[in-house]
């Protein structure tokens, strides 16, 4: 110790160098142990470490180089020309520099082998994600000594902002932060290999860490270098006892283990458990898990499990519920391929009869494989970070002007922070959200009452006005059911569930109903929608209205009923048609109850492409502008299709235009949580997932970017970038402390979104939604948080706030 304390002298003393220490050979890993999506990647195969001196006083960087074999900077440059090559390593391609902080958590440990390693928290990743620099063998033990002495030395500088010179052993050792073991790291995916190349595969234990039991309190603590108080493992509650069976539709042997709220991994419960997947009558189906010593698990196969195949790891995931709402997540990994493929073909075949009531033989054999691609988890590709870094650097340049969130006010605006009600004075909640296209208004249904909103040049909401008891314009009161802005956003269409086969029209600059439209005698409206996707920046009267068997045309001008009886599509049998969107052009998209979506390219004929029903009902719809894209909302999850056709004969046709061949159907892309967000979410909020219709962001000028949609109290965004790449979790998530009853983008962009909370109104940039970790999931935020610092909103709160006419 005294040479060390002599050496550091030595170290600190010459002010004019830059470098303190360094520890010249090692290799860079991104570990992510506690992860569902983890795995550990090479980052920088040959690389040196070197602690440095910064422009101010107490303050020192951790500094990790890349170093070069000769020749290989060149060939890699060669490929920067074709397909990325040393770009592909992101802005930080060579280095990686963290400033010497206590918040670091850095620590240190020396593997069995002697390799010595030096570990600190990715403060940008999540929860648990560590760096690891493993120093070389060539490395000295005195050297790797001084490093680590000198990083905590850095770190009490910074802490106490003084010298080091008369800090005591017990003071360096304070700053020490002790987490036992370093996870382990392996080359699983180095930079080179983020290119077009082939890596190998992340091992499933890397995938679904092994963690046992016994270690979970200590991967409960949370952050700092003292043990905070623990929270007890996720225990398995008990089984269900198995109901009688009729038949097994698959038996098999596999792994199981539990999600574990506290540490966020899977930990392994039994290595070798019986399942079972049988029918039980009346189209219901079991789930049965059986290990050596106890009955694990048994529980109907239903839409709420929320299964996730995955190939890549031989795995099943799946949620549990249990009567009073608890939610757990359970992970079965297979040895064999071959035994999956039949789970899989079993629970789906289950789940398929349970939805639909029919036999899985009677489906089409590209039905069935349609279904089966539908919940399977893609595989993955080793994306390059660095896009998402880009991707978020975008975002922080689009975002200058807006705030993370604002405060949703009262609709006077001269009242106090005290004066802020969010209860239920009028009797009525929040329930829809129109967002006008050709002028900077949103437009908020609550009961009887419709709150009018202004966007603001710095993208805030800003209360106008309220229009108060809307009612017929024979006098009669009533709750708007649907509403929809219409002809340049000078009219909004409101629905009556007491009048089903009529419609009505508010003109905006009076804030009356004007107009009553009887459609038909016998066809009652169930959904309507707009003309084209872009219809409401027209003067366009026309607009498509939906029965639960019929899809129609209805024409304000007409005299008597408003709908074209000449366009109109009747089916003899009950198709239960529940939601329908347009695109640029007027192709409408038809989406039903039981699950199936049509595409017509017009009204009056049948439908060019029917895509099959996965079973659950669907309840919202909408299609990208120029038609490729479908977006389909069930209650668990969402559907994205791709209705580009590739290939054959109508290569580069839509499947509005030209039917699919039928061995060629769209591979689906299902949008959902992940089962352990999903449990995570409902182990919080005892709430089941139950999303709002979900949409594409809105502009005449750029292609869709973002998905936005709410289940509970929680908003969620999906980056179509991350999605057509095949990224895991490839959503954001912004927890509120109420439910949130609807939401849209602001139009034009992506940046910001509307969100209408029971009793509130606010705008927030989409940078406010964070990935899903145990931290952003359980901390709900209130709307009022940004108000106090300044920023400002609207609130539509209590009865008769303001009863000004326009």
């Amino acid at each position: 110790m005294f040479m060390l304390r002599n050496l550091n002298k030595l170290v600190f003393g010459d002010s004019s160098k830059e470098t303190l220490v360094e520890i010249a050979q090692g290799q860079l890993y991104l570990v992510r142990p506690r992860s569902v999506k983890g795995y550990s990647e090479l980052i920088f195969k040959d690389a040196a470490a070197t602690i440095r001196r910064t422009g101010q006083e107490f303050q020192y960087q951790l500094v990790v180089q890349r170093a070069y074999e000769e020749g290989e900077e060149d060939l890699l440059a060669e490929e920067a020309g074709e397909d990325g090559g040393v770009e592909g390593l992101g802005g930080e391609k060579d280095e990686k520099t963290f400033l010497l902080d206590e918040g670091l958590q850095f620590r240190t440990d020396l593997r069995q082998t002697g390799e010595k390693i030096f570990a600190w928290c990715d403060l940008s990743g999540d929860f648990g994600d560590l760096w690891e620099f493993v120093c070389d063998a060539s490395v000295k033990p005195e050297t790797a000594a001084l490093f680590e002495r000198v990083a905590l030395q850095c770190q009490y500088e910074r802490k106490f902002r003084r010298n080091h010179d008369n800090a005591t052993e017990e003071d360096l050792e304070a700053l020490s932060y002790y987490e036992e073991p370093i996870p382990d790291a392996s080359p699983i995916a180095s930079p080179a290999a983020r290119s077009p190349v082939t890596t190998a595969a992340p091992d499933t234990a890397e995938l679904f860490p092994n963690t046992t039991k016994e270690k979970m309190a200590k991967k409960a603590t949370g952050k700092g270098h003292a043990p905070q108080e623990t929270e007890e493992a996720t225990a398995a509650p008990p089984s269900a006892a198995q109901p009688e069976t009729l038949g097994t539709l698959a038996d098999c042997v596999a792994e199981l283990h539990l999600f574990d709220f506290p540490s966020g991994t899977f930990v392994l419960q039994d290595a070798k458990v019986q399942i079972t997947v049988t029918e039980i009558g009346n189209w219901e189906y079991w789930l049965h898990i059986v290990g050596g010593e106890r009955e694990w698990l048994g529980q109907p196969i239903v839409e709420d499990i929320n299964p996730v195949f995955n190939f890549e790891f031989k795995s099943f995931i799946f949620n549990h519920y249990l009567d009073d709402g608890s939610a757990y997540s359970w992970l079965l990994r297979f040895k064999e391929q071959g035994e999956l493929e039949t789970f899989q073909h079993g629970v789906m075949q289950a789940l398929w009869e349970h939805l639909n009531q029919t036999k899985w033989g009677k489906a089409k054999d590209t039905d069935r494989e349609y279904v089966l691609e539908a919940f399977q988890d893609l595989t993955m590709d080793d994306v390059p970070e660095e896009d998402e870094e880009d991707e978020e650097e975008e975002d922080e340049e689009d975002y200058e002007d807006a705030d993370d969130g604002q405060r949703s006010e009262h609709y006077d605006e001269d009242e106090s922070d005290d004066d802020l009600e969010t209860d239920e004075k009028d009797g009525g909640i929040n329930s829809q959200l129109a967002v006008g296209y050709k002028h900077d208004r949103s437009f908020v249904v609550r009961g009887n009452k419709i709150g009018v909103f202004k966007h603001t040049a710095d993208n805030q909401l800003q209360f106008s006005t309220t229009i108060s008891n809307v009612k017929t314009p024979k006098g009669k009161a009533f709750n708007p059911n649907k509403v929809m802005l219409h002809a340049e956003d000078q009219n909004m269409i409101l629905q009556n569930l007491d009048n089903p086969n009529a419609l009505y029209r508010m003109d905006l600059e009076t804030g009356k109903v004007v107009d009553e439209w009887k459609v038909h005698d016998d066809i009652p409206v169930k959904v309507f929608a707009p003309e084209k996707k872009f219809a409401q920046m027209s003067g366009e009267q026309t607009f498509l209205g939906l029965s639960s068997n019929a899809l129609f045309r209805v024409d304000p001008r007409l005299s008597g009923n408003k709908l074209v009886d000449d366009q109109l599509k009747q089916y003899a049998t009950k198709n239960a048609f529940s939601a329908a969107a347009t695109t640029e052009k007027g192709h409408i998209a038809v989406a039903s109850e039981k699950g199936d979506i049509r595409l017509f390219d017009r009204l009056g004929i049948n439908a060019k492409t029917l895509i099959p029903a996965l079973g659950d009902p669907i309840i919202g719809m909408d299609v990208s502008a120029d038609g490729r894209w479908v977006l389909a909302t069930t209650r668990t999850y969402l559907l994205l299709i791709d209705a580009l056709q590739q290939g054959g004969k109508n290569d580069g046709k839509l499947g509005f235009e030209k039917a699919f061949a039928k061995d060629d159907k769209p591979q689906p892309r299902r949008l959902a949580l992940t089962p352990s967000h999903v449990a995570q979410f409902q182990h919080e909020t005892k709430a089941p997932i139950s999303f709002t219709p979900a949409r594409f962001n809105i502009s005449l000028d750029d292609k869709e970017s973002t998905i936005i949609s709410a289940t509970g109290p929680f908003i969620v965004t999906w980056s179509m970038k991350r999605v057509l790449q095949n990224r895991k979790d490839p959503y954001n998530i912004k927890r509120y402390a109420e439910e949130v009853k609807a939401d849209n983008f602001k139009f034009g962009s992506d940046k910001n979104l509307i969100i209408a909370l029971p009793n509130e109104v606010d705008m927030i940039a989409k940078r406010a939604l964070q990935r899903p970790t145990r931290e952003s999931i359980a901390t709900p935020s209130r709307v009022g948080a940004a108000r106090r610092s300044g920023a400002r909103g609207s609130y539509l709160g209590r009865n008769d706030i303001v009863n000004s006419p326009y």
